[in-house]
């Protein structure tokens, strides 16, 4: 497992990109509950973000992709509008132990 941060480190209705060995991964916290995605469009294949840290739309209700616009459900990853509609992000499995966000490798 590798660590990758606090679940306070993260702002709740929010989300943070990380590096690791698998490649860049989003994590998404909703309250307690955290969601995590590998950051590569399905459409494409580049990342979600333009600029850090920057992967929700204006409502904080989906992931977007700043590429074209596409709008992923924060809860499995499945493309609601966009080029890749019906397509889903890939999902990474966390844990999340004593506060601490633990990406499983």
């Amino acid at each position: 497992m590798l660590r990758l941060c606090t679940l306070a480190d993260i702002p709740d209705q929010d989300a943070k990109g990380f590096r690791t060995p698998l490649g860049e991964v989003i994590v998404v916290r909703r309250g307690v509950e955290v969601y995590c995605y590998l950051n590569s469009c399905p459409h494409i294949g580049i990342g979600l973000n333009f600029q850090p840290d920057v992967f929700m739309d204006l409502s904080q209700r989906y992931l977007l992709c700043a590429n074209h616009g596409a709008l992923f459900r924060i809860e499995d990853g499945y493309c609601v509008r966009g080029p890749c509609s019906g397509q889903s992000l890939k999902k990474m499995t966390l844990s999340v132990e004593n506060g601490i966000i633990w990406l499983n490798t």
